[in-house]
């Protein structure tokens, strides 16, 4: 099994974020024009915490809040749980499925590297198995 610093190495160093202040709708708009489903709140050019689509949902929605008048610090979950490029592909599995989280933000140093979704983690190993599957009918069809 692969670690999170391939993950982040296939997917560049890309990080979408916001600031804190940032109305919810915006962080909305950037979410769809990027096609995401959680974005990063950076403060002090640090992580403060993430917002995604089940925060909307359960925070905004919900509880009848208005996107276009509600901060993102707001409602945004501040207890950030991290991964470093050092952990396996395994262990994020772990920390995803025990905290139902889908999103883990990538540090190192108290550097930001990146994220990394479930959606990486099962595209991940879905292209491990197809390439250990593909080497498999090649040993066999030599042999």
């Amino acid at each position: 099994m692969g670690y999170i610093r391939n993950i982040i190495q296939n997917k560049g160093g890309v990080i979408y974020s916001v600031s804190p202040e940032t109305f919810v709708y915006n962080a909305l708009e950037l979410m769809y024009d990027k096609n995401i489903s959680a974005v990063l709140i950076i403060e002090n050019d640090k992580p403060a915490g993430i917002f995604t689509e089940r925060d909307y949902a359960r925070k905004v929605v919900l509880k009848g809040k208005s996107s276009k008048e509600t901060r993102i610090h707001e409602i945004m979950t501040k207890d950030l749980i991290t991964v470093t490029p050092g952990n396996t592909i395994e262990e994020a599995m772990k920390i995803m499925t025990s905290k139902h989280i889908r999103h883990l933000p990538v540090v190192e140093e108290s550097k930001l590297l990146g994220v990394v979704s479930i959606g990486d983690v099962v595209k991940f190993i879905i292209d491990e198995q197809q390439f250990i599957i593909g080497n498999l009918e090649n040993y066999i069809s030599h042999t």
